[in-house]
């Protein structure tokens, strides 16, 4: 024990002038060279692209934070200074490489980084090729009348999964002949998805998302963590140099607040050293190609270290059975379709009660998991198939059905999927559930829990759900015709236009607990009571924001397998779905959307732990300890 100490003292003694020399740097380059200063005083604004759909928005009004008020403190981390990229850490080959590759792409035409046809199968290139000669999916990679070549990299092709495709796109792709490519456009922060059908020779559709990322290839999370191991503050933070093979999350994309990675919508990535009881995230900007900062965050206590268990399914089983094809559920006067996606988690369809359509679909689209509310940095988490994606979070067996009995009686059932990473309740390991709940009666929610355990003490958990709902009882070929309203004191006050709201603790609420109603033009509908704690399954209430948008027949905003659409650490309503809000449309009697974000703060203080968990002696074994945090909305049928 007096070893660790003075180690601790030596540590903290060398750190703490690591801290000066970095402070005074800082200072000194805020007379001289602009390109000393720290990242967060670079208010360099990034091109946007003229998308009719939605608009980027990276106005501004962003506050600066100078290089005075920057944190530098030990327990937090610091930002990195902003160099060149080569200069700022130890020689690398591959970061070498890839600045050498990156200028030829530019010079090239069309100005896109391909994946090496060695890393494709024989369609997969194929598809590459038809997509890059598609207009649609050239269409932002030049910018101006000077068609100035911009940067954009193909992160990903595979094989489509039914979940990919709308409609009318599945009915004119061959079955195995399917294909999405994925590319991001860095001066833009966009991303582009192609559909192609290899056998016709002919790209079915082009989609294009502002403001979202695709999930990186290995070749950039190797870079990533190449970046890190070899970053002088990484190995200064912790006390030696790191091996590429310590680093856990490299390829969960992450932002840090007053940096480029938020300002300007980079594309970062975060790898993660655990050293005891704190993990270091070392904030890898992959537009820039350096570091951003490292941040440190407390990990809470760890009973013991849990047994790693064998998976009872493989992968491939769970991705044939549940990611390629859609499996019907009928139980209790309900039916649906369900089906596990790239990266939307568990995602239901055409779901009826009585022969009457309830919802045309519902997923979950992102976890937004912020650390540190001060700092803002944090991990976008995806869930998904484990085969044919790039989920930091897999589907953990299949989805599973349990009763739902009240007073012996049965009286509804619930539909389950896991989603676990491996090591699992360790630190910086998560697990996530989705539940779908129906009842007898009619009501139905849309939720899920946080299990655990996270990379910190401080997270708040948003997770992103999407609801297409249909309270007319049938989405029709030309769309529903729904409205929606919220309680006031004033009774029931109709929205409009798109817009959002958030639950606070000043929200009204009827008698019954309802916030929100969404109803068709025969009056029916369906009330909404969001989480307050009332449900008896351990939530303590979802603070939720809520979003209402106009589904569009003629353009995907979320029908079809989504990237991540917002950031991970935004603290107010930036959340991913205002981006299908600019400008507000109508909302009255239309097809609508509603998408519903709660916001769930953890908590590992003994006695009050909250999306938690932790491994414990029981009984002379290892046995997961869970505290979970569960969430959302009751649909309550209007009689």
């Amino acid at each position: 024990m007096k070893t660790n100490r003075t180690l601790i003292f030596l540590r903290d003694w060398l750190l703490s002038w690591v801290v000066v020399l970095f402070v005074l740097f800082a200072l000194v380059g805020c007379s001289g060279d602009s390109s000393t200063n720290l990242d967060s005083s670079d208010s360099e604004a990034t091109p946007q692209p003229e998308i009719t759909a939605v608009r980027a928005d990276d106005s501004a009004d962003h506050v600066e934070s100078s290089p005075e008020n920057a944190s530098t403190e030990e327990s937090l981390g610091m930002l990195a200074a902003r160099l060149d990229p080569m200069a700022q850490a130890r020689p690398s080959s591959l970061l070498a490489a890839r600045s050498t590759l990156l200028q030829d792409v530019i010079e090239s035409d069309p100005p896109i980084l391909l994946l090496p046809n060695s890393e494709l199968s024989e369609n997969e290139e194929r598809a590459q090729r038809m997509a890059i000669q598609n207009s649609g999916f050239l269409r932002f990679t030049r910018q101006g009348p000077q068609a100035t070549p911009l940067l954009n990299e193909i992160m990903g092709v595979r094989p489509a999964l039914p979940s990919d495709l709308d409609q009318s796109t599945a009915a004119n792709c061959a079955p195995n002949e399917c294909y999405r490519v994925e590319m991001y456009n860095y001066a833009y922060n966009l991303t582009t998805i192609a559909l192609v059908d290899v056998g016709a020779e002919e790209v079915l559709d082009v989609i294009n998302l502002p403001g979202a990322q695709p999930d990186i290839p290995e070749h950039l999370t190797a870079l990533a963590v190449d970046i890190a191991v070899n970053a002088p503050e990484v190995a200064d933070a912790l006390g030696l140099s790191p091996k590429s093979v310590e680093a856990i999350m490299p390829n969960i994309k992450t932002a840090l607040n007053d940096s480029r990675c938020e300002r300007s919508k980079h594309l970062c990535v975060a790898p993660t050293f655990v050293v005891d009881d704190r993990a270091l995230w070392a904030i890898v900007d992959l537009t820039d190609l350096r570091l951003v900062g490292v941040r440190w965050t407390d990990l809470g206590r760890t009973t013991v270290t849990p047994a790693v268990t064998e998976e009872s399914l493989q992968n491939e089983v769970v991705s044939e059975l549940y990611c390629e094809r859609s499996t019907l559920l009928e139980r209790n006067g309900w039916s649906m379709e369900y089906m596990l996606t790239s990266s939307d988690g568990l995602r239901l369809g055409d779901v009826q009660f009585q022969d009457r359509q309830v919802m045309r679909s519902a997923k979950l689209v992102d976890w937004h998991v912020s650390y540190s509310e001060r700092d803002g940095f944090g991990y976008s988490d995806a869930i998904g198939c484990p085969i044919f994606s790039s989920a930091a979070v897999i589907a953990y067996n299949g989805p599973y059905v349990e009763e739902i009995e009240e007073e012996g009686k049965v009286v509804g059932f619930r539909l389950i999927q896991d989603f676990l990473g491996d090591g699992w309740p360790q630190p910086c390991h998560y697990r996530y559930q989705q539940r779908y709940t129906f009842y007898n009666d009619g009501r139905f929610r849309v939720g899920g829990a946080n299990l655990g355990r996270g990379c910190g003490t401080d997270g708040i958990y948003r997770p992103v759900l999407r609801i297409d709902i249909t309270a007319g009882g049938s989405a029709g070929a030309a769309g529903g015709s729904d409205s929606f309203a919220e309680w006031t004191e004033e009774g029931w006050s109709p929205w409009l236009e798109e817009q959002w709201r958030l639950q606070t603790a000043q929200t009204e609420y009827t008698s019954e607990g309802y916030q929100y109603q969404v109803t068709g033009v025969d009056g029916g509908g369906y009330y909404i009571e969001p989480g307050n704690g009332q449900f008896g399954d351990g939530g303590r209430g979802d603070n939720a924001y809520m979003y209402v948008t106009k589904r569009h027949a003629d353009r995907d905003e979320g029908d079809a397998d989504l990237v991540t659409i917002g950031s991970c650490c935004n603290n107010d309503h930036q959340q991913g779905p205002e981006k299908f809000m600019q400008p507000a449309e109508s909302i009255q009697e239309t097809d609508l959307v509603i998408w519903y974000v709660p916001q769930l703060p953890n908590d590992d203080r003994p006695g009050s732990e909250y999306c938690w968990a932790d491994a414990i002696i029981k009984e002379g074994v290892v046995v997961n300890q869970v505290y979970p945090c569960t969430f959302g909305p009751l649909f309550v049928p209007i009689q």
